[in-house]
């Protein structure tokens, strides 16, 4: 390997040898003798051997170079990934930064074109589609130079760079250092980003302004007096007992002035700038539609986040009939809990009495506590593989809290110091309806989040970049399923809870027809508050922080429904497939046992399987 420009190239070629065979013995040629067909049999599968072993030799050349330059140019994977060297940097989001990744990302792609797919092994076919999959993608997203609008109301650059670290673990006074300078680098990281928005205001690529007026006070949040009192801080406070009292101490105040000096002046500027000249130049329109080139823009989110191609409109007529079938069950719910009204009477009964809300942080947690272990009780019944990594129940943190989502999976990083994160929003307990949290632990916890990327994470026999991969409508599609499956697993204990369910499946339908509605045909904020509000029980205060989700990120809330409905998709067509010798353990472990996929190629693999079982 040789390392160029701030990446990695494979410094050997790709050289084919085509199938040439030479007979003797032909018309026309001087000897008459009979040719040997077996000779010939046996020299034209050494050729397609020959082939064979070249085609998966360069790939694995191919994707080994494409590894590392992934390593390079994202340190924070690296660093996930056990690759201490990239523990003191942030990435590069500059204009040459994007320049080289994408004269670099076309190449790989020219590399794999060259080969012969057609004599890959199928462990190989899979690893060349996935990986031409993500590289399109990725050049799509840089042709489009989506690094002008780097934020949205769930994920920011600057929340990443604030969590780059969290996990890792830090055992050395090397390590404790490389943290420090990576605090450092945060300046650069900010200011970069904010060079990125400003050509955004340029060419009017800019967020809608109820975005960035729920954004810019989470990170005025962020910008305090003391340093001590940030989340960089954390780790300072315990540091390595091999270290002694003067080290610790020089470690301390080196970090708290990276933090003081570099970080904190970075978050100042980044909420100044969001407060004033972004937040002027922001849109009055919401639609992705309505920003220059941005047809293009949504179709290119469709097709990342739902991983195939799909048409806006016929996305938004999926939804509008799952939403009629929901709302019936939603009717058959409300029945069966003796409840005499209509649906919307019924709704705001869940929505308003106490007795379906928290009294305190605690008690929300302790309820999704126990729900998860419950869960997990029933796990080897419906899966052959468990993961080894444990998972842990944690509060969202406060600072992000107010304009954060229900709840989310954080996984952990390889050979970090904590298991994955099921965080719980305990911000307005009275928003955060008990019914809902059996549904909720589902996907987030076990089956869910948790179950599938702790597994994708122990791959084995596979290239690192498969390992821990996450796509939208693999993950969140999985998600969705997995709230479904509860049912059969037998946690939800009334019907509350099943109408809870129901509701989130009905809130993810829902989301079929108002990222459509907002991002093709002109939807208007309050248009789409009343429609997720009056087709789900979520509270007034979910609703709202959904929709403004929903603008901000085009595109990402399709993935669940769309990514349930191929799930459910390929296991009726397991079901009828194979009858009796059908069975859900297996049917799960294909499902999950390639880790994260494009929905075409695991239509492929389960296609594959249900071939070789019938």
């Amino acid at each position: 390997m040789q390392h160029r420009d701030g990446y990695f190239v494979s410094k050997s070629k790709i050289v084919w040898i085509l199938p040439c065979l030479v007979f003797t013995g032909l018309m026309g040629c001087e000897s008459t003798s009979v040719p040997n067909n077996a000779a010939v049999a046996s020299d034209t599968e050494t050729v397609i051997a020959k082939t064979a072993n070249d085609s998966s030799a360069n790939l694995a050349s191919i994707i080994e170079a494409h590894w590392q330059y992934k390593l390079a140019e994202d340190p924070i994977l690296a660093a996930r990934f056990g690759h201490a060297a990239y523990r003191d940097r942030l990435p590069g989001v500059t204009a040459l930064d994007r320049a080289r990744r994408l004269r670099t990302e076309q190449g790989f792609v020219a590399q794999l074109d060259s080969i012969n797919v057609e004599v890959l092994s199928e462990t190989d076919k899979v690893n060349h589609a996935l990986l031409k999959w993500l590289l399109v993608n990725s050049i799509n997203a840089n042709q489009l130079n989506l690094q002008r609008m780097p934020f949205n109301t769930f994920y920011s650059f600057w929340s990443r760079a604030l969590g780059a670290s969290k996990g890792l673990s830090m055992r050395t006074s090397a390590d404790v250092e490389a943290y420090i300078a990576r605090i450092r680098d945060i300046e650069r990281y900010i200011d970069e980003n904010i060079a990125n928005m400003r050509v955004g205001i340029a060419d009017s690529f800019v967020h809608a302004k109820v975005v960035v007026e729920g954004v810019a006070p989470t990170v005025r949040a962020l910008v305090v007096d003391d340093p001590s009192l940030t989340s960089l801080y954390e780790p300072f406070k315990k540091l390595p007992s091999s270290l002694n009292e003067a080290q610790q101490q020089q470690l301390r105040e080196s970090g708290l002035n990276a933090i003081k000096e570099h970080a904190l002046p970075a978050l100042e500027r980044l909420a100044t700038f969001l407060e004033g000249v972004y937040l002027a130049a922001a849109t009055k329109s919401l639609g992705a539609h309505q920003l220059p080139d941005g047809e293009a823009y949504y179709r290119h989110a469709i097709r990342q986040y739902v991983t195939e191609e799909r048409a806006p409109g016929q996305i938004h007529q999926i939804g509008l009939a799952e939403v009629k079938r929901l709302r019936a069950a939603m009717q058959a719910e409300m029945k069966a809990a003796g409840f005499e009204g209509s649906l919307d009477e019924f709704t705001t009964f869940l929505r308003t009495d106490p007795q379906f809300y928290p009294e305190s942080a605690e008690d929300l947690l302790k309820e999704a506590a126990f729900i998860a272990k419950k869960i997990e009780y029933r796990l080897p019944e419906f899966f052959n593989k468990l993961p080894r990594q444990p998972y842990g129940i944690v509060e969202v943190p406060k600072e992000i809290a107010p304009n954060y989502t229900t709840a989310s999976y954080n996984s952990a990083p390889l050979e970090g110091i904590r298991g994955g994160a099921y965080w719980v929003n305990t911000h307005n307990l009275d928003q955060r309806p008990l019914y809902e949290m059996v549904a909720l632990t589902l996907h987030e916890a076990v089956p869910g989040h948790h179950l599938q990327n702790a597994l994708s994470l122990e791959l084995e026999n596979v290239p690192d970049f498969r390992r821990n991969l996450y796509l939208s409508a693999y993950g969140e599609g999985w998600g969705l399923y997995a709230e479904a499956l509860g049912v059969e697993m037998g946690v939800y204990e009334t019907p509350y809870q099943h109408f809870g369910r129901l509701s989130y499946e009905m809130w993810r339908a829902c989301r079929l027809v108002i990222d459509t509605g907002i991002h093709s045909q002109g939807w208007s904020r309050e248009q789409a508050i009343e429609y997720l509000a009056a087709n789900t029980a979520l509270s007034m205060a979910n609703v709202r922080a959904e929709v403004d989700r929903y603008i901000s990120w085009p595109g990402q809330a399709l993935s669940y429904k769309m990514g349930q409905l191929k799930i459910l998709e390929l296991r009726e067509r397991a079901e009828q497939a194979l009858g009796d010798q059908f069975d859900i353990r297996e049917f799960h472990e294909q499902l999950l046992g390639n880790g994260a996929l494009p929905l075409a190629l695991l239509d492929k693999q389960i296609q594959a399987y249900i071939d070789a079982h019938h």
